[in-house]
């Protein structure tokens, strides 16, 4: 059993502490107003909307060393959902990364919906939940987690392809905010 974090009360926070809850793991759930609350998971799980990291990385930067950090983040323009906010080269997970250099981080869960999350199904089958990052203990640990609860996890590759999980994430969400799919859609693997 594994004790997990989550930072974030909204509908992904909830989904998602609810996977890990079914893999038998013990879940801290904290929002903004529980800045003063130590994190007590070997896990910590960044479900927050992608602006609100920085002031994250700020305030727990030295609480998240050692710590395996999952980045669910899509970092989109909410003024425009025309583009991601990072270099075309980089990632928000590349970013968090580099921010926390004693940190396993990993992207996952950000090309899945909420509800996708909830259920653990999308279209008669499990949930995909793809898995980037360079810490194959850290993928494998969260992949242990999210199959326990009877989803799919594939392990999607190095870091360096959280920026495709971050595009289709993007397309995903403009898909659902432009009225093409349904929020309770989504991508899935065939395997």
């Amino acid at each position: 059993m594994t004790a997990v974090s989550i930072l974030g009360h909204g509908n992904m926070g909830s989904a998602i502490a609810g996977i890990f809850e079914k893999a038998g793991n013990t879940v801290q759930v904290l929002g903004s107003a529980d800045k003063d609350q130590a994190l007590t998971g070997e896990i910590v799980v960044l479900a927050v909307p992608y602006p609100a990291v920085e002031g994250i990385l700020a305030q727990r930067g030295e609480e998240l060393a050692g710590k395996v950090v999952v980045d669910i983040t899509n970092p989109l323009n909410f003024e425009t959902f025309d583009s991601l906010t990072v270099p075309a080269d980089s990632s928000a997970t590349a970013v968090i990364q580099a921010a926390l250099p004693s940190s396993k981080v990993v992207k996952a869960f950000n090309t899945n919906f909420a509800s996708t999350l909830a259920t653990g199904e999308l279209a008669g089958q499990p949930t995909t939940v793809l898995i980037a990052g360079d810490h194959a203990e850290a993928k494998t640990q969260l992949a242990e987690a999210v199959t326990a609860a009877g989803l799919r996890a594939i392990d999607a590759g190095a870091l360096s392809r959280a920026r495709e999980l971050e595009a289709i994430g993007f397309l995903q969400i403009t898909l659902a905010a432009g009225e093409k799919i349904a929020w309770t859609a989504g991508f899935s693997v065939n395997a």
